[in-house]
């Protein structure tokens, strides 16, 4: 019986750090520039808890800074189509930097999955927020996404039996995995009818994609820390871990929602 008495013991400290979460999110969102800056110190962390990770700088909060600026200043002044462009040149600088420092191609390969997710990822947070109906639209795909997380969890936690990947990560289950996706679909409908604007199957759709691929960011993030050997990827969040174990599902989550949005607005 002891196993199942402290099966939830995390659960009041991720609660309480889910306040600061929401409270940090909210105020990131409240304009285009907070939108913009708060990216951009996205950008800068989660380079920082890549490089800890693949150990590939002895003082990694420089080039994690350099990011996170030279981000600011790619996403405040440049169209999308020049974002790519010039995030492109910027992704062959920094690897020929980390090159130079003689860093193993283990670590070139973690450099470069870094750059991949903190400069082609997560910006598209900013331009969901910067589309037509942007604030709500960006409130549907962050929420959607964090809850179809906890749904995967409490599923997991109440009902999983049956590992879905057991060498990489050990607490996913089917019944999580299913159940998720299921509560992730329902609440889909019913934020997309609020936000979104969006018929039930439009919206089942976008729920069930958004469940699967959230699910997918996840195992991809556990099989790196798997990889590189790390339970966390920083401590950042108490309960949770580091930035990129609570943002992990919005890898694939957030470039996916962004060009379903884009597809909706033109039809």
């Amino acid at each position: 019986m002891k196993p199942e008495e402290n099966k939830f013991a995390d659960v009041p400290l991720r609660v309480k750090t889910w306040i600061y979460i929401i409270i940090v999110f909210a105020l990131g969102i409240s304009h285009p520039l907070a939108t913009t800056i708060f990216v951009s110190w996205i950008g800068a962390q989660s380079f920082f808890e890549f490089s800890r990770m693949f150990k590939v700088h002895e003082k990694p909060i420089i080039p994690s800074l350099f990011i996170g600026v030279s981000q600011f200043f790619l996403l405040q002044f440049l169209s999308i189509e020049n974002y790519f462009l010039y995030s492109s040149i910027l992704v062959i600088v920094v690897l020929l930097y980390f090159f130079m420092l003689k860093s193993s191609t283990r670590q070139l390969m973690g450099v470069f999955i870094a750059l991949m997710v903190c400069l082609f990822a997560f910006p598209h947070l900013l331009w969901i927020r910067s589309s037509s109906n942007g604030l709500n639209s960006i409130i549907f795909i962050v929420v959607v996404t964090e809850l179809n997380d906890v749904f995967q969890y409490l599923m997991g936690k109440f009902f999983g039996k049956h590992k879905i990947a057991p060498k990489i990560s050990p607490n996913k289950t089917l019944e999580g995995f299913i159940g998720g996706v299921l509560l992730t679909m329902i609440l889909s409908n019913i934020l997309g009818f609020f936000l979104l604007k969006t018929d039930i199957v439009t919206n089942s759709i976008i729920g069930i994609v958004l469940g699967v691929s959230g699910f997918c960011g996840d195992i991809f993030m556990s099989y790196l820390k798997r990889k590189t050997d790390v339970k966390d990827t920083g401590n950042l969040l108490p309960g949770h871990g580091g930035l990129l174990d609570r943002m992990d599902s919005l890898i694939f989550n957030a470039p996916l929602f962004f060009w379903i949005l884009s597809f909706l607005i033109k039809n």
